[in-house]
């Protein structure tokens, strides 16, 4: 199970870095939306993919779970809806100011491919 979760996470990155180097905003908040989630299933998958119970003192069972790996990933969950939101209202800020989406026309430079 380890290793299918390496090769999704792998495959999160690698489309999460080939949409952060294009040119337009959009693509580059879906990427960094993506690492995020690479990023979240990384820190599951290193803390660790067994079953068992909850890690309570009244229950008796041979395996239990770490909770702390779930409550980083709560965490980075609220803080990158945050930092999505913030880029989506920016993003559309200055489409509305400058009338394009596109990086390299919002410095300046003509953007001929």
């Amino acid at each position: 199970m380890e290793l299918l979760m390496a090769i999704v996470i792998g495959v999160l990155f690698m489309a999460a870095v080939y949409l952060m180097l294009s040119k337009n905003i959009l693509r580059i908040i879906v990427g960094t939306g993506l690492l995020s989630h690479g990023a979240h299933l990384l820190i599951l998958t290193m803390g660790g993919l067994k079953t068992g119970t909850v890690p309570l003192l009244g229950e008796e069972a041979s395996t239990y779970t770490d909770p702390l790996p779930q409550a980083l990933i709560l965490t980075a969950i609220v803080i990158s809806f945050g930092v999505t939101a913030f880029f989506l209202v920016l993003a559309y800020r200055a489409y509305q100011e400058l009338g394009t989406d596109n990086l390299e026309e919002m410095r300046g430079n003509e953007g001929h491919d």
